[in-house]
C-alpha cells in the first residue's frame, strides 16, 4: 500500500469514527488526489478551523475555484457546519477530510464524475 493509499485510509477512518459518515471511497479518493501534494505535507494537510483566514483561503480555494460556488454567506456557514460536524475539538481536521465534506454538503459530486 503506498502513502497515498494509507492516507486515504486514515480519512475515511476519520469520516466513520469523527464524523459519523459512512464514506463513498470513490469520491474520496478523487478528493484526496485533487488536493495534490499538500496531503503529503503536515501544515498544508490540515485546516486549522480557528484561524478566520484560513477558513477564508477554503471558501475561496475550494469552494469558489474547484466547486464553482458562488460567493455568499451560505458558504461560509457549509464550512463552519461542516467543522461542526467533524469536532470543533478536533485538533487534526484533514484537508481532504473536510473537503469530502464540503462536496457532499453543496451537492457538488459530480466535479470529480
Amino acid at each position: 500500500m503506498g502513502k497515498r493509499e494509507e492516507l486515504i485510509a486514515q480519512y475515511a477512518d476519520d469520516l466513520k469514527a469523527k464524523c459519523g459518515v459512512t464514506p463513498d471511497m470513490d469520491l474520496l479518493t478523487k478528493v484526496t488526489i485533487g488536493c495534490g501534494p499538500a496531503i503529503y505535507n503536515a501544515d498544508a494537510s490540515t485546516v486549522a478551523s480557528s484561524q478566520p483566514e484560513e477558513l477564508e483561503t477554503v471558501k475561496n480555494n475550494f469552494l469558489i475555484k474547484k466547486l464553482g460556488l458562488t460567493d455568499g454567506p451560505e458558504l461560509m456557514a457549509g464550512i463552519n457546519e461542516v467543522i461542526e460536524t467533524y469536532g470543533k475539538s478536533e485538533r487534526n481536521k484533514y484537508r481532504a477530510v473536510v473537503y469530502y465534506l464540503l462536496t457532499k454538503h453543496f451537492g457538488k459530486e459530480a466535479i470529480y464524475g
